[in-house]
């Protein structure tokens, strides 16, 4: 019998819809100090905003999930770009901090329209079966590799535009993945599957205790990766032992502890490319639940001696790239899970449901950084609630029941 390939027109269509989708959302940071500098806002203005498209990309995963489940999985991608890039020409033209926050949320509805649950939910029913978790894994690398160029692009384009002019780029760069649709066919649901309705499915799987510890065991993922991306370069600003100006790092263009901040974001991002393949890798051969345990108690090391250490500019690069060899690898897991226990037909609601846990905990992170960096003047109390959260998510996964439930009731 001939082996299926995994590189297939859909896991190559949704790759790339998913790479310009990140690459716009890992940028808005490098927006912080043009947007705040330019109407003499707070910094904490701009980082509400953020935390608000988090909060709404979690709300609106689910709803886009059900919306492509109910009406096809191209016309909800179809409604997220347009919904995306509406948000960020509307946003070019704000001028006040309520309206960045509130059309911020439109963003992140977007976001959610062209993200993970939408495109992995297709890449995931259109894989076979000894495929799902590596193709899943290359979706979410594709991800990953847009978060390594988007926020250099952002900074080079900000070198000789507006930040409202690039805004205005970037919404004609997310329309361009619907050149994408085309390639984006789904097989048919499975008997089985037709056979029960998405109420019947909600139902089944709120009672199951292994859904509810999947949904608690993601929220410190959001927690961490948020946090991490919204206030490490200033973390490692503030916190970080001088670079000697004779030093490596200097030689390589590193000459100052916030150039070493920005270099950080993107030492993550490439480390996660190989470490979230590697995940799907895995997930093909050993029981999910432990991977993703091990995942959490790794980050949970990782976090606590990064903090429990003077930070210098080696602690640094070597956390950096540790934690990013460990950044999203926990998502073609926690994805594969859902389907692997409830099935394929409603794989993007019940993940997307999952995910408003993870968005949940990125918008606690990105605002408790602010609000006890005020109160304290520093970011290791925050830190450490991290460490505690990635610490409870390790230990959550262990009971899942890895068994598949996909079709029970009806059969």
């Amino acid at each position: 019998m001939t082996k299926a390939p995994l590189f297939t027109p859909v896991l190559i269509a949704g790759s790339v819809i998913l790479m310009l989708s990140f690459a716009i959302r890992a940028s808005f940071g490098v927006f912080q100090i043009p947007i705040a500098e330019g109407f003499g806002w707070m910094r904490a203005e701009f980082s509400l905003a953020i935390a608000i498209q988090n909060l709404a990309w979690g709300i609106g995963q689910p709803i886009f999930g059900a919306i492509a489940e109910k009406i096809g999985d191209r016309k909800a991608i179809f409604l997220g770009a347009v919904t995306y890039a509406g948000g960020l020409v509307l946003s070019s033209l704000a001028v006040t901090p309520l309206q960045h926050q509130f059309l911020e949320f439109v963003v992140g509805f977007g976001i959610a329209g062209t993200g993970f649950g939408v495109v992995l939910a297709v890449v995931g029913r259109a894989s076979s079966d000894e495929n799902r978790s590596m193709a899943l894994a290359v979706a979410t690398a594709a991800g990953s590799a847009g978060q390594v160029f988007g926020a250099p692009v952002a900074e080079w384009l900000l070198g000789f535009l507006s930040w409202q002019t690039v805004f205005v780029i970037f919404a004609a760069t997310i329309l361009s993945s619907l050149f994408m649709l085309p390639m984006l066919r789904s097989p048919a649901a499975q008997k089985a599957e037709l056979q029960e309705s998405m109420g019947e499915i909600l139902i089944r799987a709120f009672r199951d205790p292994s859904y509810t510890m999947i949904f608690l065991g993601f929220f410190s993922c959001g927690y961490q990766l948020s946090f991490i991306t919204a206030h490490f370069p200033a973390m490692v600003t503030e916190m970080c032992a001088a670079i000697d100006p004779s030093g490596t790092l200097a030689s390589l263009g590193v000459a100052s502890t916030s150039a070493l901040g920005a270099v950080s974001i993107s030492l993550i991002g490439l480390f996660n490319i190989a470490g979230t393949l590697f995940a799907g890798y895995l997930g093909q051969r050993l029981p999910k639940k432990y991977l993703l345990a091990g995942i959490y108690t790794l980050r949970t090391l990782a976090a606590a001696i990064f903090i429990a250490m003077p930070i210098t500019p080696t602690s640094v690069l070597i956390f950096s790239a540790v934690m990013g060899a460990l950044w999203l690898a926990v998502v073609p897991l926690t994805s594969g899970l859902v389907a692997h226990l409830y099935g394929l037909r409603y794989m993007g609601t019940l993940y997307g449901i999952v995910f408003f846990s993870h968005q949940l905990g990125g918008f606690l992170g990105v605002w408790l950084g602010g609000r006890l960096y005020d109160l304290y003047g520093d970011y290791t109390l925050v830190w450490w609630i991290g460490v505690g959260v990635g610490a409870f998510s390790a230990l959550v996964h262990l009971p899942i029941q890895e068994r598949s439930l996909a079709g029970a009731s009806a059969a």
